[in-house]
């Protein structure tokens, strides 16, 4: 009797192991929420967004997977179709337009980079001792000096609205159209005409643009800013519940006094020797590139 117990015994405690090592194993448990980002190149390429990311970590207690650093050709597919649950991209046509479809909520201003007046060292037009934008306009009307419109959505709509504040026309050589067979070889065609063109600082600053001879002439206006925004899902985004909270969750700190402050620490600890910048600038601070002019509006997203 005891005999026959025992084997019994062993036989149910045989078949309860084989039981446990054929279940499948439970999914491990997220330790840390992940939210999956996508941004425009510029914030990797000058270096703030590899400083402001872990800070933002510590801060949301989220992990950050960046799934793609590209142009918008790159990242506004990736935010589209659900591989991305935040964007950080250039308030443009192609934001508004993620709005339109339903797939972004309402587009938040967070900070902005500046553009440049770049041109000739001997700058016939001598923009490099004007007081703005406007002012450089109105040199190199005035010098009849050429100047190529970059194909670059944003840096047109800034030289536009230059002209346009300026009260002037261009003339038939500041109407110069940018046949560059690249679109970052703008400057090399500028160089080879020795005109003038508006261009963003990150891309001239690190290199992705040679510029040849030009020079950086002009530097800090407020009115040659262009606005980063914060995307959300919105109600046609892929995303579910717990992918929009945790994109939330990151949105609001990169709005809030501590992401602002953190996005100035990250531009310092950005800095080196050679691009001491600051490069990114927030939108809740007066911590901005000083600007040789008297304007102060605050900036706004642009339609470009």
């Amino acid at each position: 009797m005891k005999r026959g117990a025992m084997r019994l015994f062993a036989a149910l405690a045989s078949c309860a192991w084989l039981a446990a090592w054929a279940a499948p194993a439970a999914a491990p448990e997220e330790s840390v929420p992940v939210v999956h980002v996508a941004v425009v190149g510029g914030l990797v390429l000058c270096g703030v967004w590899p400083a402001l990311a872990p800070m933002a970590e510590a801060a949301t207690g989220l992990r950050i997977e960046l799934v793609s650093a590209a142009p918008k050709e790159g990242i506004v597919p990736a935010f589209a179709s659900g591989a991305a649950d935040v964007l950080l991209i250039h308030g443009s046509d192609e934001t508004f337009a993620l709005q339109a479809q339903g797939l972004a909520a309402p587009l938040q201003a967070w900070a902005y980079n500046q553009h440049v007046i770049v041109g000739p060292a001997a700058d016939p037009a001598d923009v490099a001792h004007a007081r703005d934008g406007i002012d450089a306009v109105r040199r190199i009307k005035a010098a009849d000096a050429p100047m190529i419109g970059f194909r670059d959505p944003g840096a047109f709509t800034i030289m536009q609205h230059l002209w346009r504040s300026a009260g002037l026309r261009p003339g038939p050589k500041q109407q110069t159209y940018d046949d560059a067979e690249q679109p970052h070889a703008v400057l090399q065609s500028a160089s080879a005409r020795g005109a003038y063109v508006v261009v963003g600082q990150i891309p001239v600053e690190f290199g992705r643009m040679p510029a040849g001879d030009l020079r950086v002439l002009l530097a800090g206006d407020p009115e040659m800013r262009r606005v980063y925004v914060a995307v959300e899902p919105g109600p046609r985004h892929p995303a579910d519940a717990v992918r929009r909270a945790r994109a939330k969750r990151l949105v609001d700190y990169l709005l809030s006094a501590r992401g602002q402050a953190d996005l100035r620490a990250a531009n310092r600890a950005a800095a080196t020797t050679e691009h001491p910048g600051p490069w990114i600038f927030p939108v809740l601070s007066a911590d901005a590139p000083a600007a040789p002019s008297s304007s102060s509006s605050s900036p706004s997203i642009p339609r470009s």
